[in-house]
């Protein structure tokens, strides 16, 4: 979780154009009618640390850390939303999940266009209930499954997964809603996801995070056309439980936190191309 005392994130990358951080969990990209007690966005923090305006291409949820993109000008944060907008942006992240889903599948489940606010539900309540839903796919992969000797629902022991997630659409809140619809709920996720399980897994592993993380974003530089790979290995508290529950070793290395390294690796490919990894990992 973000320290309330902390003013700097980490930069992932870096150049005259764009800028990309590791967000960490319980921090909102910016200013919203979701949480009205917040202080603290990672727009404005950026825009401090830097001194500069800064602008924002795409979003992650408060509970979500990981890899997230600015741009430095409007015009290329115009160039770098039709990228999102188009698909032509490649992401990829990791989630816990309650129960034991098949290896791989994809979820292609249209969503309706979601609100955050009870002001706003209430007045969609009462518009066109018939209004058309916007295609939304995912595709996943399981990593990792365990079965804990706690009974939750009417079982002895309870099952959970560690899946990689690749969302080939950018609905609000995609992940989390289609992970509900295939009744395997992101632990952590308090609107969309199962209390029981949160709570086993807050008693067990003092775990009070949404366990969904955006470990890699892929992407074409707007203005160079160099292929960019951002990656935000997993944030201290993630990498903790993963450890707990013995599932380190399915994961990509190169999203598991590297001690080792004082600073930015980055290296370039013959096409041009870069891999930057961040520094460090948030709590």
């Amino acid at each position: 979780m973000i320290d309330a005392g902390s003013a700097v994130l980490p930069i992932i990358y870096q150049d005259q154009h764009l800028v990309a951080i590791h967000k960490p969990a319980g921090l909102l990209v910016h200013r919203s009618l979701i949480d009205r007690s917040e202080r603290r966005f990672a727009l404005q923090m950026l825009r401090d640390q830097l001194g500069q305006r800064v602008y924002a291409v795409h979003r992650l949820d408060k509970g979500t850390s990981g890899v997230l993109l600015f741009a430095l000008s409007s015009a290329v944060g115009r160039a770098l939303s039709t990228s999102f907008e188009q698909r032509q942006v490649g992401k990829n992240y990791l989630a816990v999940v309650r129960g034991h889903p098949p290896l791989a599948g994809e979820i292609d489940h249209p969503l309706r266009r979601h609100f955050d606010t009870e002001g706003a539900r209430a007045a969609a309540a009462t518009a066109d209930l018939n209004s058309p839903t916007q295609d939304a796919c995912t595709r996943y992969r399981r990593l990792a499954t365990i079965e804990l000797p706690h009974r939750v629902d009417r079982y002895p022991s309870s099952r959970y997964a560690l899946l990689e997630l690749e969302p080939l659409s950018g609905r609000r809140h995609q992940l989390r809603r289609h992970l509900k619809h295939i009744a395997h709920p992101i632990i952590g996720d308090t609107t969309h996801g199962k209390g029981r399980h949160n709570r086993l897994f807050q008693t067990l592993f003092a775990c009070h995070r949404l366990l969904l993380a955006c470990t890699e974003l892929r992407l074409a530089h707007p203005l160079t056309g160099a292929e960019l790979t951002l990656r935000a290995p997993l944030a201290n508290d993630f990498h903790r439980l993963l450890a707990r529950l013995e599932w380190t070793s399915a994961v990509p290395p190169q999203w598991l936190p590297d001690g080792a390294a004082p600073g930015l690796e980055e290296s370039d490919g013959d096409d041009g191309s870069a891999t930057i990894t961040a520094p460090c990992d948030p709590d």
